[in-house]
């Protein structure tokens, strides 16, 4: 395993190697990139603008949940509510 012909070919194929993935997830990144692109365009390019006012019933909602969350919380510290 010391020859140098040898130590050249596993050396040069590994080189190869890395350039085919390295080629691979650039090509992955750039066709995610043009998919994100299309998706903005596709939308009108404008940010989603959020709800002007939630409903009463979905504060009420988001409430319940934070205290779920608050629960959840102290009992994973080991905090007797």
């Amino acid at each position: 395993m010391t020859d140098p012909t040898t130590l050249l070919t596993m050396s040069g194929a590994a080189l190869i190697g890395l350039c085919v993935l390295a080629w691979a997830a650039l090509s992955g990144w750039r066709g995610w990139l043009e998919l994100e692109r299309m998706k903005f365009e596709r939308r009108g390019g404008a940010p989603v603008e959020p709800a002007a006012s939630p409903s009463p019933a979905a504060r009420i909602e988001l409430a319940d949940l934070k205290e779920r969350v608050r629960k959840l919380e102290a009992i994973a510290a080991g905090v007797d509510l």
